[in-house]
């Protein structure tokens, strides 16, 4: 027993005397390894707290959280280094960036035309300014400042993207379509930019040639909810509408904001002048992302009254009243379907009825009598 522990210990020995470069590395579980921009900010932290009035690694710890995609938590770092020197263009830029993934767009051309006043004049301003420009719908004024980043930087595929949208913006098709091509040619793996080929290609009728740029950005991004409702879109206008219904379908699986696909569902669905209950829920979500989609409350209203959901149906007609006060069906609408809600309820809470009278005709002024002739 003995001359076992004896052999145990040499052979011990003789595993610590190995040479370092030759011992099996340790592996790192990776999952504990912590990098990025925001590891990198969080870094900072020390060295600011001894040199707090050192501007360079305040606009340091700005610009990673902007890049962690915390914008909010910037501003107290940009605001701090500006006290410190508000004469630093790139500062200005820097802040600009950060009101500008906020969505506080008039801040942030505030903060860029203070970048150029303090000498920043890099291509990147200029697009900047144009896309926030854009976003705010101020068309005119994006075109001036894409232009000016295009003289900077003719090959800026940011740039082209976003001018052929403002000319799309500005019904200048021919344009748009042209400035959205060379962008794709400067970046041709963009899914956003075959996107918007094939949107404003199925706008305007050509479904042939939006199918061609919808699969090419599938095959690049095929989680893409705005591609897939733009597949399914020339299908329907190409007449290939149960085709059309399974792309709609896989877009707003795939994205919830793809309110097209919810309007485009509840269309088809009601094509036959039925209102079937399963179009409520897509015209609902459609009608919150945007309220004035042609039919679209009319239908909802009536597919409403058709499940005998009264009440929520004359909400809908009286919001079709406020948006058509001429119409007279919908008057009538709200009359009917109010009269029988209003006698469901119990008699403590029914309201008096409401009679609709006619206005009043304006009063004629009585003519003028001549003065009988004197005797």
């Amino acid at each position: 027993m003995r001359a076992f522990y004896l052999v145990l210990l040499l052979w011990l020995a003789g595993c610590q005397s190995t040479p370092a470069d030759e011992r099996p590395d340790t592996l790192v579980d990776l999952a504990t390894v912590q990098s990025g921009p925001q590891v990198q900010a969080e870094a900072l932290d020390g060295a600011i707290r001894q040199q707090p009035d050192n501007a360079g690694l305040l606009a340091r710890r700005a610009g990673l959280r902007l890049a962690a995609g915390q914008p909010r938590a910037t501003l107290p770092d940009i605001e701090a280094a500006l006290k410190i020197d508000d004469e630093d263009g790139e500062l200005w830029f820097l802040q600009a960036r950060a009101y500008r993934a906020m969505g506080r767009l008039s801040e942030a051309l505030v903060a860029a035309r203070r970048a150029a006043d303090n000498g920043y004049e890099a291509a990147d301003l200029p697009l900047l300014e144009g896309e926030t420009h854009l976003a705010a719908r101020q068309y005119p004024a994006a075109l001036a400042s894409l232009d000016r980043t295009l003289r900077l930087d003719p090959d800026q595929p940011a740039a082209l993207f976003y001018k052929g949208l403002a000319l799309a913006a500005t019904q200048d098709t021919t344009q748009a379509l042209g400035f959205l091509q060379t962008a794709l040619a400067r970046d041709p793996r963009e899914p956003e930019i075959l996107h918007q080929l094939a949107a404003l290609l199925n706008a305007y009728r050509v479904p042939e040639e939006a199918a061609a740029y919808a699969a090419q950005g599938l095959r690049l991004d095929s989680t893409s909810g705005a591609l897939h409702y733009d597949y399914g879109r020339q299908l329907e206008l190409l007449g290939q509408v149960d085709s059309a219904r399974y792309y709609y379908r896989r877009a707003l699986a795939l994205d919830t904001t793809q309110y097209r696909a919810d309007y485009r569902l509840a269309l088809a669905a009601s094509a036959h002048g039925q209102r079937p209950a399963s179009v409520i829920a897509h015209l609902r979500r459609a009608l919150r992302q945007n309220p004035r989609l042609p039919q679209a409350r009319a239908i909802l209203a009536e597919a409403l009254e058709a499940q005998h959901r009264l009440p929520e149906a004359l909400r809908q007609y009286r919001m079709l009243v406020l948006e058509n006060p001429s119409n007279q069906h919908w008057t009538y609408k709200v009359w009917k379907v109010g009269e029988v809600v209003r006698a469901s309820l119990p008699d403590s809470l029914r309201p008096a009825v409401r009679y609709y009278a006619r206005p009043a005709a304006p009063l004629r002024p009585r003519p003028a009598v001549a003065p009988l002739p004197p005797r």
